[in-house]
């Protein structure tokens, strides 16, 4: 396939990145909805409507900026409000609530696949659209790839920080997250200076190319 114009990445880039990033929010509400706080759905966040998700930084701004780089992708939508208080087992709720969002892009990560693998299977010799088509699985796949991982991570405020917080006794919960504030600024950080795609590259590769072969097989 002919290399694309920025336009093209673009336009490829923008539906599975939105889709990945308003999905992964939808999950933790609708799961915290479902475990007794109905927060996210008295404000209309249970939609899959990308606007009532944006946001202009994470979800517009930052991937546009990362896609022209062509370096390492990323982004994030408007956090869906937990009341943490409404939940059943408000410690054991929120590490699900917080798990919702990777296993989300995990069922994203395999639906692009299916699809890829379907429409080679009807095509061996795909056409430019069939083309740009599987090029955009293949960008549905890494991004939420991407978005698992990188959510996994033990730091606040992603999900895997959450996790943590639920899962460590309550007094050094507390201690924990004191941390949320300097987060994000430690996410920038080491994105800035590579070493996030250092500690995450290997995992991905690793799951991609697993996906690959299935696809392939």
């Amino acid at each position: 396939m002919a290399e694309l114009s920025l336009l093209e990445k673009i336009i490829l880039w923008a539906i599975p990145v939105v889709f990945a990033i308003t999905v992964h929010e939808v999950a933790h509400g609708w799961v915290a909805n479902y475990l007794g706080d109905p927060t996210a759905k008295s404000l209309g966040r249970l939609t899959l409507n990308p606007i009532k998700h944006i946001d202009p930084i994470g979800t517009v701004v930052l991937p546009l900026i990362l896609v022209y780089l062509g370096g390492f992708i990323f982004g994030w939508a408007k956090p869906v409000p937990v009341t943490w208080q409404n939940l059943r087992s408000p410690r054991r709720d929120m590490a699900i609530v917080a798990a919702a969002g990777p296993v989300a892009n995990l069922i994203m990560m395999i639906l692009w696949a299916v699809l890829a693998k379907v429409l080679l299977t009807i095509d061996q010799t795909p056409g430019p659209l069939l083309q740009s088509v599987l090029v955009m699985c293949s960008i549905g796949i890494i991004i939420n790839i991407i978005l698992m991982v990188l959510n996994l991570l033990p730091l606040l405020p992603l999900d895997g920080g959450r996790v943590v917080t639920s899962l460590l006794p309550p007094r050094l919960a507390v201690l924990y997250s004191r941390l949320e504030p300097f987060g994000l600024i430690v996410i920038l950080v080491l994105l800035v200076t590579g070493v996030l795609a250092n500690i995450l590259m290997p995992v991905v590769s690793a799951l991609e190319a697993v996906i690959y072969n299935l696809i392939n097989s």
